[in-house]
């Protein structure tokens, strides 16, 4: 047993001289190719093995013949050794270089291509991981693109939208100041008319500027959606009346939600005037609200014959006006046209961590809010 110790500690020793004599090394190899980091760690076994076996030898006063038998089997065990540490590390080296090319292409327009059959594990994770950011980029990329474009559209139609309304404006003007007006009176009324509509083009553009910039403020409370509904067509029946379209129950339960009425009562005329201006004469309008997993749903149903469904994803995105029956005419009253509204219907529903939708269903279009319901319901 003391031999056998003995002969431990022997190796041992030899190979703490070699490790001791190799630690600059890993200095030296600091950010150099994984091939020869591989290559000087197979070198550092083979020359610690060689050294234990030769302290060990010669503790042992083996003859030279039998001295030269081990070190020639250390010696092709470690050309072996170095030249399988070499392949491997070449290896893994083509693979990280492939790697390194590929995550050059992250953020393009083709989006990245991982390489084929990363050598290592650990490559292959990061190749993963760099294929979920690419396509997270590619993702945001469109996003921005989408909102430039929004943001084009909202500045020709609002350029558009306040351009009409100042041109009748001063031409009513000149003719009152000229005195060529027939009826003054009637030309007061329509200029009223405008400014009305001017004066709710600039709350709405206001309104979707805090909704973006996240500064809206809620003033939460519990309340009935009887109540919120009930307000909302209230404001819509002189519209209704005079587009010649009906507003009918569709079954508005009296469920409690915890919302701000005021915003959510904005929230429902917006979707009944964006209702009304789109339902033929005769036609009607539809109300409902019913509960829903925990939830409440408020429904806005309209007769204007659906939208196209490659059109439906862009319904709620600013500056979106869609399809000519769903734009009102400059003498059409209720709502500015400036594709605003159900921006702000979104912007607002999710602000009560809610969310809105629209399908087409029946002759029509069904806008859907949904809403957090009050405790208890």
């Amino acid at each position: 047993m003391k031999d056998f110790l003995v002969i431990v500690a022997l190796a041992a020793l030899g190979a703490a001289v070699v490790g001791l004599l190799a630690a600059p090394a890993v200095r030296v190899l600091r950010r150099r190719s994984v091939a020869l980091s591989l290559f000087a760690v197979a070198a550092l076994a083979v020359a610690a093995m060689a050294a234990g076996t030769v302290a060990v030898a010669q503790a042992m006063f083996l003859s030279g013949h039998d001295l030269g038998v081990v070190m020639a089997v250390v010696g092709v065990s470690g050309v072996v050794s170095l030249a399988a540490a070499l392949l491997f590390g070449r290896r893994i080296a083509k693979g990280s270089r492939e790697l390194a090319r590929s995550a050059r292409t992250v953020g393009s327009e083709g989006g990245f291509v991982a390489p084929d059959e990363p050598p290592t594990a650990e490559l292959a994770a990061l190749s993963r991981a760099l294929e979920e950011t690419s396509g997270r980029l590619s993702e945001a990329r469109e996003r921005e693109r989408a909102l430039d474009t929004a943001r084009r559209e909202l500045i020709a139609g609002i350029s558009h939208d306040l351009r009409t309304p100042l041109a009748g404006l001063r031409a009513m003007a000149e003719a009152l100041e000229d005195g060529v007006a027939e009826d003054a009176g009637r030309y007061h009324s329509r200029m009223r008319v405008e400014v009305d509509r001017l004066a709710a083009m600039v709350d709405d553009l206001f309104e979707l500027s805090r909704i973006q910039a996240g500064a809206l403020t809620l003033t939460l409370s519990r309340v009935s959606v009887y109540d919120l509904v009930d307000d909302a067509l209230a404001g819509a029946r002189p519209l209704a009346r005079a587009s010649g379209v009906r507003l009918v129950d569709g079954g508005v339960d009296p469920l409690p939600v915890r919302v701000d009425a005021q915003q959510i009562t904005r929230v429902l005329g917006n979707l009944l005037v964006n209702a009304i201006r789109a339902t033929p004469a005769d036609g009607k309008v539809a109300v409902s609200a019913r509960p829903e997993g925990g939830r409440v749903v408020l429904a806005v149903q309209d007769s204007c014959g659906g939208i196209p469904p490659e059109d439906l994803p862009r319904v709620f995105d600013t500056g979106w006006r869609g399809a000519p029956a769903r734009t009102p005419r400059p003498d059409q009253e209720g709502g500015t046209g400036a594709g605003l509204g159900l921006a702000i219907v979104r912007g607002i529903a999710e602000a009560h961590d809610g969310r809105a939708t629209v399908r087409n269903a029946g002759a029509g279009c069904r806008f859907e809010v949904e809403l957090p319901a009050a405790d208890g319901t």
